[in-house]
């Protein structure tokens, strides 16, 4: 099976504009392709995760990923999918920002010897000249077609900012200068990104004619890959600084049944025909599915020594053993131990649940531990003792465990 093929049977392909030439280009390594990431934050996340793997895999068969940081646009903020303006950034906090993206990208895409690229849009972007821009671009596009566009339908009535407005010309100018400057050929994006996407494949025809190579592709992101980023405690991040890698493993180990054989087959590099040997698998085998979802998934953000601890960690916690060294953590302070530290902060602290609110329900519902005691009073307050094995447990379900340790 060619690599087009594959991504159609691993459900990740939506809608493309030219399928034979997108498929001739693919599967014989000639695309050279972009995906854009907005720098909004110091961690790319899980909702990434689909993006970053189509990347390795279009690599992996020939192909050359370029992966556009956003460092111009995110000064704008994509509307895509949203029912507020974005908080504005500085320049610092995106420079720093896309920073760390490339070192997390490092363990996805190959880099070296020009295999792969990084651009940084803010490189054509920000010296812009705003009215050569309404000129020699702002005359492709028509109005009346961008309001009809999704991204910006869904805005217009809680009120859409004319700053706002100007990013899908700004998304489709960076196809026509990746397309000049690297022979940029082809892009990827979420579902959402649709009309951005084909407003850039038509600058291209416009600007350089119709015989312009520009092709799209749209993966299902926004209704599959951006949903996998959330949780009660908000995103999941690649960053073990901010997710612990038990974290990550965890947060795949408990995806819902009916998601977890999706999730394999978009996600893992498993071969289709070992996934399809799953398809039948019910009850305890579905068990089996996520901890070879879980394991594949850390192993490949984290490294295989991670993904080990992180397994191991798990199923000894399951089967009531003591061991809690790569259990995420969090530590409280002595003198609020003394003073009367009630489980409530400490759950919220450690993210456990949002407020004291939900923690209080939890308990009531018979849905927390304490040692693997179960506990029954919403208001306890922790003492020394919980802490004799040099930290205590705290687990949520029967799933959810978190050490706590006193500095």
């Amino acid at each position: 099976m060619q690599i087009y093929e594959e991504l159609v049977a691993r459900g990740l392909i939506a809608q493309v504009t030219d399928e034979n030439e997108i498929r001739d280009l693919v599967n014989n390594g000639k695309a050279v392709f972009y995906i854009g990431f907005d720098p909004t934050a110091d961690s790319l996340h899980v909702g990434h995760f689909m993006a970053l793997c189509l990347m390795k895999r279009l690599q992996m068969a020939g192909n050359k990923p370029i992966a556009l940081i956003g460092g111009g646009t995110a000064m704008i903020g994509d509307p895509s999918g949203r029912t507020d303006m974005r908080q504005m950034m500085t320049k610092e906090t995106i420079q720093h920002n896309c920073d760390c993206f490339k070192k997390q990208m490092s363990r996805f895409i190959d880099f070296s010897d020009g295999k792969a690229l990084m651009v940084n849009n803010a490189d054509w972007l920000l010296d812009l000249n705003y009215v050569e821009l309404l000129r020699e671009v702002g005359a492709c596009f028509s109005v009346n077609n961008m309001l009809r566009a999704e991204c910006y339908k869904q805005r217009m009535e809680k009120g859409l900012s004319f700053l706002e407005f100007n990013y899908m010309i700004m998304q489709s100018y960076d196809f026509y200068s990746l397309y000049q400057k690297y022979g940029c050929n082809m892009q990827f994006g979420g579902d959402d990104q649709w009309s951005n996407m084909l407003g850039g494949t038509e600058l291209i025809r416009k600007k350089l004619g119709k015989d312009a190579y520009a092709m799209t592709i749209t993966l299902l992101l926004n209704s599959e890959g951006k949903k996998m980023g959330k949780t009660q405690k908000g995103a999941v991040w690649l960053d073990p600084e901010k997710t612990s890698p038990y974290e990550f493993y965890q947060y795949w180990r408990n995806v819902d049944d009916a998601d977890v054989l999706k999730c394999i087959r978009m996600l893992t590099f498993l071969p289709l025909e070992e996934i399809e040997k799953m398809d039948g698998w019910q009850g305890s085998e579905l068990n089996k599915a996520k901890e070879i979802l879980a394991f594949e998934l850390t192993k490949l953000v984290h490294g295989e020594a991670e993904a080990e601890k992180a397994q191991a960690t798990a199923k000894a916690l399951f089967a009531g053993a003591a061991d809690a060294d790569n259990m995420p953590a969090t530590a409280v302070a002595k003198a609020d131990l003394d003073a009367g530290l009630q489980l409530l902060d400490v759950m919220v602290a450690a993210g456990l649940c949002k407020s004291k609110g939900e923690g209080r329900r939890l308990i009531q519902q018979g849905g927390v531990s304490l040692n693997d005691e179960k506990v029954a009073d919403p208001m306890l307050v922790l003492t020394d003792a919980a802490f004799e094995k040099g930290y205590a447990v705290v687990r949520k379900g029967k799933k959810v465990f978190h050490k706590i340790i006193v500095e």
